[in-house]
């Protein structure tokens, strides 16, 4: 790391470098003195995201109530690094724990408010759903054959009944509206929260694009629980059409995680995790009856 940014950014050659724990799935991430980061993706199946959002995190961040990444350079492309990568500013903040997003319903408003407003915001222009998003924004349905095998894989293990009740109601309607900006990952590893527990900042916005926000509500069915769970709704409020095709994302993700079809840092826990996911898309959908 340091002889690449020697070669392309000497005026940073004498600042430190460490690498940013846990890391990511999409990106390796280093911080870079004190007030920038460097993101390398892991493979060239990220590549794509590298060039929108150096184009678009700028146009989103004024209508977002709190920060997110800002692009300040783009790597080139090099026999040490043949992929393009990206600096961005520091953002300051934590990762917030468990408890406090699953049940603190400041934070769940908080959230709520954000996604509110990035689906407010002019999307002229901006990149549908495709290969750079791995196709969030679009109908779950495109996933509509790895869900049924996973479900299979699974057999008597989970709610098959129920998962497909999930699925038919999921992939039942479409987006009527026009396309919206979504962030596509709604989720712990890429939020960042201040000293006193607040939303502070959101990162990650690889499969940000335009299209149909149900994505984005994945974290109000499978993590906020109880009062925050409800501050998240009313925040984020949607018909109970879009809500359906969210649960359809959450249980996707969470049938393939649990059936092994998904790469993981931890597949022990992952898999146990995706499992509370599966029982709570399934208790959303009776409720939601």
């Amino acid at each position: 790391m340091a002889t690449l940014i020697a070669e392309q950014f000497p005026r940073w050659s004498a600042l430190p470098i460490t690498q940013v724990l846990p890391g990511g799935w999409d990106n390796r991430t280093f911080r870079l003195g004190d007030d920038l980061s460097v993101r390398l993706p892991s493979s060239s199946a990220y590549v794509l995201q590298v060039e929108k959002e150096q184009r678009w995190l700028p146009v989103l961040a004024p209508y977002v109530p709190v920060a997110i990444p800002q692009p300040v350079a783009v790597g080139r492309p090099t026999e040490r690094f043949p992929l393009p990568w990206s600096v961005y500013r520091w953002l300051p903040g934590r990762p917030p724990s468990s408890d406090l997003i699953a049940d603190d319903v400041q934070f769940a408003a908080d959230l709520g408010d954000f996604l509110a407003a990035l689906h407010r915001a002019g999307a002229a222009g901006g990149p549908l759903p495709g290969a750079h998003n791995f196709s969030r924004g679009d109908s779950p349905s495109v996933y509509e054959a790895e869900t049924f095998r996973a479900i299979e894989e699974l057999g008597d293990s989970v709610d098959t009944r129920g998962a497909h009740e999930v699925w038919d109601a999921a992939t039942s309607s479409r987006w009527q509206g026009t396309p919206v900006w979504f962030h596509g990952d709604v989720s712990e590893g890429n939020l960042l929260v201040d000293d006193d527990g607040r939303l502070a900042a959101v990162i990650d916005f690889g499969t940000s694009g335009i299209g149909d926000p149900a994505c984005d509500l994945v974290i109000g069915i499978a993590t906020f629980r109880g009062d925050a769970r409800e501050a998240f709704r009313d925040h984020r409020a949607l018909d109970a059409d879009t809500w359906a095709r969210a649960r359809g994302w959450a249980i996707w993700k969470a049938l393939i995680v649990a059936a092994g079809f998904a790469g993981s840092h931890s597949p022990e826990s992952e898999a146990r995790k995706a499992r509370l996911t599966i029982d709570a898309v399934l208790e959303d959908h009776r409720l939601a009856r």
